[in-house]
């Protein structure tokens, strides 16, 4: 095996494996490193050369597939960039210029605030790294990033009041919310993380501390943002009235497994209700029942967006919902494929944004530039995340030395080349004389827990070596 080459997909739709193979050739142009001048630490990162600037949403986001490069491209460099800025207070800023390292200031959001995701890029990265060394250097950067959005934008009321566009939706019709749903859950998603952070590191206090923080702000958002005759989280007004309008921030809740089960259930019907969040294309930033609802899209009345949509298929993950979140991933990856040749060229281009009911990018005809072509660091998402995580099905935890393997039917598809730090792992189905046989061929011991059609779940210890099971024998 060549460790120096990315994992290779096997799946039956080969348009599938043909975009995920392009991800990886294109991301090879997106590349930068601060100058002197910026300070802007970090080495190589990530970034989008139209722009350049280092963005915070850009680099959380872009980790969750660059973990899968077989360590040729550093995923965390760029949240390292990020953290090199931090100031005395703890702010990190959303976006600054490559060039001169200075945040990139805008009227509506002055203090340049985003959805507070680190702890969660941090925790994924663990996971396809077992680095926890990693863990150690960077959690005093987190609790001071923590503490700032605390002190700065909390409210008496145990919600926090931010900008519009701190939600990443600038134009989202959400006319007098104040406390809005979706950055309050990401910020319950970050206290639950600080506080897996903690017992990756075993400091109980750490642990301790965000799981107290988690909880109090999930009283407060199931309290004050759940609307039981719409199975629905809301954003909140000024006077703590819910706001009723459906967006695609509602499903942060499921990320930050907010609801219970009962409460769940309501929330996830809405993803398979086309009057809803059900639409052809999975799953438009905007209810398709909204008065504001546009099906070209415009920004965020109604446009698909490839990171949300991985945002709810992992939210959809944590109530177990495998089947669904696959046929949702497969769904998007379909219209990103559709859409990728524009006016019968050749060359194909991933878009920031889609249509929600017809195949092509969203439309915004007063911003001709949006959405931008060939952003990969939300496309490669559904490209390489979503296809490894959902289509192919394969969770991996190197610390635990797992590979779990969710196979809602059986196909000819897998994992070859899967580097799990100093090991080479591949996986593969096909159907032999014998009936179906999963492949296997890894350098170390590691622990396979396979589960086939939600009947058939299996762990078994893989010895380093080849060998093959009988689907039929488990």
């Amino acid at each position: 095996m060549n460790k120096r080459d990315f994992p290779r997909i096997h799946f039956y739709d080969q348009d599938f494996v043909d975009i995920y193979d392009r991800t990886w050739a294109w991301i090879s142009d997106y590349w930068a490193t601060g100058s002197e001048a910026s300070g802007i630490g970090g080495g190589k990162f990530f970034y989008y050369p139209p722009e350049n600037r280092l963005d915070q949403l850009e680099q959380i986001f872009s980790s969750f597939f660059l973990v899968y490069s077989n360590r040729i491209y550093a995923a965390s460099n760029g949240l390292d960039a990020l953290y090199s800025k931090q100031e005395s207070d703890g702010a990190i800023r959303d976006r600054y210029d490559i060039d001169t390292g200075k945040a990139i200031r805008d009227s509506s959001n002055p203090e340049g605030l985003t959805l507070p995701l680190f702890s969660w890029a941090e925790y994924n990265l663990y996971h396809k790294s077992a680095n926890k060394k990693r863990v150690k250097e960077v959690m005093p950067v987190l609790q001071r990033y923590y503490a700032w959005i605390e002190s700065t934008f909390k409210q008496p009321n145990g919600l926090y009041k931010v900008p519009l566009s701190a939600t990443g939706m600038a134009n989202s019709p959400r006319e007098n919310a104040v406390y809005y749903v979706d950055f309050n859950a990401a910020m319950a998603v970050n206290a639950l993380y600080m506080s897996a952070l903690g017992d990756i590191l075993n400091d109980k206090d750490i642990s301790f501390q965000y799981k107290r923080n988690y909880f109090s702000l999930k009283t407060r958002i199931n309290g004050m943002m759940w609307n039981a005759d719409d199975g629905f989280y809301h954003d909140v007004d000024e006077q703590e009235h819910q706001v009723q309008i459906k967006t695609v921030g509602g499903f942060w809740p499921l990320l930050a497994e907010i609801p219970n089960e009962e409460r769940a259930e309501a929330i996830i019907a809405h993803l398979t209700n086309p009057a809803t969040f059900g639409t052809e294309n999975p799953f438009p930033s905007l209810s398709a029942d909204s008065a504001n609802y546009d099906k070209r899209g415009l920004g965020y009345a109604g446009s698909v967006l490839p990171h949300f949509t991985y945002m709810v298929i992992k939210g959809l993950e944590k109530y177990n919902q495998w089947e669904l979140a696959r046929d949702c991933a497969i769904r998007h990856l379909y219209f990103i494929l559709d859409s990728a040749h524009s006016n019968g060229e050749h060359k194909q281009v991933l878009w920031e944004a889609y249509q929600p009911q017809n195949e092509g990018k969203a439309v915004w005809p007063h911003r001709p530039e949006w959405p931008r072509p060939q952003y990969l660091a939300f496309a490669g998402l559904a490209t390489v995340a979503l296809v490894i995580e959902n289509i192919v099905g394969l969770s991996v935890s190197l610390p635990r030395k797992t590979v779990d393997w969710i196979i809602p039917n059986l196909e000819i598809m897998g994992i070859e080349n899967l580097s799990l730090k100093r090991n080479m792992v591949t996986i593969l189905s096909n159907k032999s004389g014998r009936g179906w046989e999963i492949h296997m061929e890894s350098e170390k011991l590691y622990y396979f827990t396979i589960n086939v059609l939600g009947k058939k779940k299996k762990t078994l210890p893989i010895p380093s070596g080849k060998c093959s099971m009988l689907i039929d024998k488990i």
